[in-house]
């Protein structure tokens, strides 16, 4: 092999050791790895706790602050000593999408209270089956502006069981809150 530039004695420019069979950290031989830490002393991550806010009445906030924990607003802002993340509740019909988008321009204006944090909406199914395709188009730009998650209708819910696991449609949202789940 020939000399590279610079390396006037040949040696690989210093990165062998005469006589080695390889680079310095091959001969070095493996580094030991630290001790475990004690379990005990890391911190644990909690969730994050959220205020679930309503941008209109019968949105189901207080359904969901029950499922997935948090923080019941009703339609008002949280209170200073409330958690200031936000999570925006809306139902899927046409004037609950409609309200949403106007709490959502309040929040792009900086027209709510200082320190709160949008950290997503939920549409809540309105009924069961499909939305009708102009309440999905504007259902899919708010998801485009927005971290938003799909609520489907539960009847139990609507029933007032709201006992068990949420639905495995709201795995993400309930990952989001810290929730357990399983399929309904």
């Amino acid at each position: 092999m020939g000399r590279r530039r610079g390396d006037e004695d040949g040696d690989g420019g210093g990165r062998e050791r005469p006589g080695a069979p390889g680079p310095e950290i091959w001969v070095r031989g493996p580094v030991d790895l630290p001790e475990d830490p004690d379990p005990v002393a890391l911190p644990r991550a909690e969730p994050r706790r959220y205020s679930w806010v309503g941008t209109h009445g019968g949105a189901g906030v207080s359904t969901l602050a029950t499922v997935y924990g948090g923080h019941d607003c009703g339609r008002d802002w949280p209170a200073p000593d409330a958690p200031r993340s936000v999570l925006l509740v809306a139902r899927t019909h046409a004037s609950g999408l409609a309200s949403l988008l106007r709490t959502l321009e309040m929040f792009r204006r900086g027209q709510v209270p200082a320190g709160l944090d949008l950290d997503g909406v939920a549409l809540v199914a309105d009924g069961q089956g499909r939305l009708p395709r102009p309440l999905e188009r504007q259902a899919r730009l708010i998801e485009a502006t927005v971290d938003a998650y799909r609520v489907p209708w539960v009847t139990a819910w609507r029933l007032g069981d709201l006992s068990g696991t949420p639905p495995r449609e709201t795995t993400a949202l309930a990952r989001l809150t810290g929730t357990p789940t399983r399929g309904r």
